[in-house]
């Protein structure tokens, strides 16, 4: 079976386990929260992936590097609305540092690959 490139990146496949996590966080919270939190937060995280997957289809590494910055940013929502789940009691302290330390994972991937993707656009004008 073909991998496409996304599927090999290393932050994607930790994106897909994040998106598990909150899938299986969010079961427990209350009901009123289905279309709030809950699928706020599903959303987000989701979006990680997929900004991931949409940027390896782009040509230009300044393209890539944009998404990269979207996943980026998918990734601080999830973490802004997990402290508010926190706040609400919705999750437990230990879910929040154990998420926390996922995120934190992601954060410092996500910066490692937006780094190449600029480095490498920018090597490319300067060789040409």
């Amino acid at each position: 079976m073909y991998l496409y490139s996304f599927e090999k990146l290393e932050v994607w496949k930790e994106s897909i386990k994040l998106v598990k996590s909150i899938y299986d966080l969010t079961k427990d919270f209350p009901e009123s929260e289905k279309f709030g939190l809950v699928n706020q937060l599903r959303r987000a995280s989701v979006s990680i992936a997929s900004n991931l997957a949409e940027g390896t289809s782009r040509s230009t590494n300044k393209d890539k590097a944009h998404f990269t910055t979207m996943a980026f940013s998918s990734l601080m929502e999830v973490l802004n609305q997990l402290i508010i789940s926190k706040e609400l009691n919705y999750i437990s302290k230990k879910n929040i540092e154990e998420l926390r330390e996922h995120i934190s994972k992601v954060s410092n991937m996500l910066n490692a690959l937006r780094k190449s993707q600029i480095n490498n656009s920018t090597n490319k004008q300067f060789n040409q």
